[in-house]
């Protein structure tokens, strides 16, 4: 897990939505999309809590198929949103592949009682991973459950693992906490990142 940063430092955030098309890319996509998507927005660089939400898509021998509604999400500080609407109509070199990026539309983050990450970077095994993500939510002063997922990993040129994790019977205050801020590290590459889960799924 990273370092505990003071909840009064992170600001606002919320979800820019941005239509996406493209053939494809390869499964190792995290790493040159957030390079892609920096290059056209360069202040990301310097936003700690601003990060590029997992893509939907599926698997096909090492590249990764856009379905035909496919979204581009940035996690970004309310305050740069007007900024981040600058990304609508670029076309983005993604690792070789070009994605064309549609209309953006803002998405304020709402409170909700059950969110979800995809993958929350850290420590194996599970007991250390979950000690450090029960230390992160002591430190921001959150208290909920949570149910640890599998062991996963970002894969590219420097492989992140972690775990899927949901955390659940949140109060309002604190799931917007963990949303405005994340937990562990690698928020750029889709790490750390949590969205509403209206049901608990099976992890398995």
């Amino acid at each position: 897990m990273t370092d505990v940063r003071q909840m009064s430092a992170v600001p606002q955030m919320a979800d820019i939505v941005f239509a996406l098309r493209g053939d494809g890319l390869p499964d190792t996509y995290a790493f040159d999309l957030w390079r892609a998507v920096a290059q056209a927005l360069p202040w990301l660089e310097h936003e700690d809590y601003a990060g590029i939400l997992p893509l939907r898509t599926a698997s096909d021998g090492g590249s990764a198929l856009l379905p035909q509604r496919a979204r581009l999400v940035l996690r970004v500080p309310v305050s740069r949103l007007p900024q981040a609407q600058r990304l609508a109509g670029q076309v983005l070199d993604v690792g070789g592949h070009a994605l064309a990026v549609g209309a953006g539309r803002e998405r304020p983050l709402q409170p909700h009682p059950t969110l979800h990450a995809h993958l929350v970077a850290g420590a194996e095994p599970e007991e250390a991973f979950l000690a450090g993500v029960a230390a992160e939510l002591r430190e921001m002063g959150v208290s909920c459950k949570w149910i640890c997922g599998k062991r996963m990993t970002v894969a590219g040129e420097h492989p992140i693992g972690g775990y899927s994790l949901v955390l659940h019977d949140l109060k309002p205050q604190d799931s917007l906490r963990i949303q405005f801020a994340g937990l562990g590290a690698q928020r750029r590459y889709g790490c750390g990142i949590f969205v509403p889960y209206k049901a608990i799924p099976s992890l398995d």
